[in-house]
């Protein structure tokens, strides 16, 4: 496998971070390494996206805009909502084309979704639909704070039912109060049924550069 596709327990859990962080760590490996944003909602004042150029930052290589993000949308809410507000139809048969041509240039690209795994796209549509289209293994990030057990088993429940493989877990620590966070932890090492990857300390200032030291990620990829 050259890709994989990261997604997440909810919005607001690190996607983003971890993306970039692996593709740092894959370029200790590989030569030719790039992300790709598939949906982006919310631009900022200039049209661009924060996510979208965190990704582009930690890329080996500047691919075609149009394929690293297919789809930006223009209000930061559900990409469903945003799309439509905006007069756009999200398509996935666009996004497999995009996904093949950048894997067709690079050694490894790492997929980040929006949102969690099954947020809307669209009436009909969801990120779950998505990854099963494009088939690539799953890589769950978890958030650790109040409600993530439930969150991250329910996430790698629905993964395995679209008949995709939950390659690894990044549990990142994104609230400095939450309490008991090794317990919570070690309950998920036990229960999730796949490698931890990277557990991330909580930063007001995440650095992805300095976090890929952290992951361990298969040799395949």
């Amino acid at each position: 496998m050259n890709a994989c596709f990261v997604t997440g327990t909810d919005t607001g859990v690190g996607k983003t971070l971890v993306a970039a962080a692996l593709l740092h760590r894959l370029a200790e490996r590989h030569a030719r390494v790039v992300g790709m944003k598939p949906v982006a909602a919310g631009a900022d004042p200039d049209g661009t996206y924060e996510d979208v150029r965190a990704l582009q930052a930690a890329s080996t290589f500047k691919a075609a805009p149009e394929l690293v993000n297919p789809y930006g949308l223009h209000l930061p809410v559900s990409p469903h909502i945003a799309a439509r507000r905006d007069g756009t139809t999200i398509e996935i048969a666009r996004i497999v084309d995009a996904c093949a041509a950048l894997r067709a240039q690079a050694d490894a690209v790492v997929v980040e979704g929006a949102g969690g795994f099954r947020v809307p796209l669209a009436d009909t549509l969801d990120g779950a639909d998505l990854a099963a289209a494009l088939a690539l293994p799953m890589v769950l990030v978890v958030g650790l704070r109040l409600g993530c057990l439930n969150h991250a088993l329910l996430t790698a429940e629905a993964i395995r039912a679209r008949g995709l493989t939950l390659a690894g877990w990044i549990a990142n620590r994104v609230d400095p109060d939450f309490l008991c966070p090794n317990e919570n932890l070690a309950y998920l090492r036990t229960h999730l049924g796949a490698p931890l990857w990277a557990d991330l300390p909580f930063a007001v200032h995440p650095d992805p550069r300095a976090d890929a030291d952290r992951f361990t990620i298969p040799d395949v990829l």
